[in-house]
């Protein structure tokens, strides 16, 4: 049921442009991970392989901690038009991505961890088995991969559409909530501002599962070769190393949208500036946030010794296609006396 006394004149709606196409490859993904966690389960315990009952509880991990993905878009689309979401749900998959980044960081203590007791107490391998497992896993990671890694984040030239239909402001000092389209514009916007983190969590699950097959094919390669039994943990940990190194960059980004940070190189508040202030006109406070990928929102005060309705500045602002979301307030400067 919704709220009367929240709703607005317009939509808050600030999911990334491709939200539907990578809600659903996401569930391709969980569909193809999970048939191949429940054949290699069954397979391994009808033949007796450890090896494949063994990673197929792995590729469940991943599994569910793509769940976190796929439930993030699918409650984000559902509430997108929730009035209670002040800002809408864009930022919903930036929350996905902080949680799938501590799942990872945990993968990562796991993989080390066993690492260093197989390297205290090395066990026998079945080299054999052990590498036809990891090849076919690897052709699974390799399929799932390329289906969320496409367009995990947008570059420039991804500005001038966007889902909701076109840019919403709010003004203060007379509120004018129409909706404008706004061409493209060569606003050198950073890849950061357009990347999808929900979808980027699942993609750095399945790299890092098939970066963890494909150390292990190259360590039981060799083992099979000379018998280093040492070398299969060994590049266990350096698995996790670099794993724990994406987990890191993960919470660093999702945590840094979550939080409001503007990152250091965002050239959208200098622009803003640029455009806003001259002679007369001066910025007095000035917010920009991310509301969702591909979109941002503006809070801006500003005193001119000639004031006009916030509709001209809004104007001035209309060709950078990242604003979404847009309040202005506008103030009379005072005039000094001769």
């Amino acid at each position: 049921m919704t709220d009367n006394r929240l709703s607005s004149p317009h939509d808050h709606v600030f999911l990334g442009r491709d939200h539907a196409r990578n809600e659903r490859r996401t569930w391709i993904v969980i569909a193809l991970t999970a048939s191949m966690m429940i054949a290699e389960i069954v397979a391994g315990t009808a033949f007796g392989s450890m090896a494949l009952v063994a990673d197929g509880w792995h590729m469940s991990t991943h599994a569910a901690a793509m769940l976190i993905t796929a439930l993030a878009y699918v409650y984000a689309r559902r509430n997108a038009r929730n009035p209670r979401f002040t800002f809408g749900t864009g930022k919903l998959g930036d929350l996905a991505g902080f949680a799938s980044a501590i799942v990872l960081a945990l993968v990562a203590l796991f993989i080390a961890w066993e690492s260093a007791l197989r390297l205290w107490s090395p066990v026998s391998i079945d080299f054999h088995q052990a590498i036809a497992v990891a090849a076919l896993g690897l052709a699974v990671n390799l399929l799932c991969a390329w289906l969320l890694g496409g367009d995990h984040h947008h570059g420039h030239g991804d500005h001038g559409h966007h889902q909701h239909g076109g840019h919403h402001h709010d003004l203060t000092h007379g509120h004018d909530h129409a909706q404008h389209d706004h061409p493209h514009h060569d606003h050198h916007a950073k890849a950061s501002q357009h990347t999808d983190n929900n979808l980027r969590g699942a993609y750095l699950h399945v790299l890092a599962d098939a970066l963890t097959s494909v150390l292990a094919i190259a360590a039981l390669v060799l083992g099979s070769l000379y018998g280093w039994l040492w070398l299969d943990p060994a590049i266990g940990i350096v698995g996790a190393l670099v794993i724990a190194r994406w987990s890191l960059g993960l919470l660093r980004d999702s945590g840094s949208v979550l939080l409001d940070y503007v990152p250091a190189g965002e050239d959208l508040p200098d622009d803003i500036r640029h455009v806003i202030e001259a002679d007369d006109v001066s910025i007095t406070d000035l917010h920009v946030w991310q509301l969702g990928p591909g979109h941002h929102g503006a809070i801006i005060a500003l005193k001119a010794a000639d004031p006009k309705p916030p509709a001209f500045y809004r104007a001035q602002l209309a060709h950078i296609a990242e604003l979404s979301h847009v309040t202005i307030e506008v103030e009379a400067a005072e005039v000094k006396a001769a």
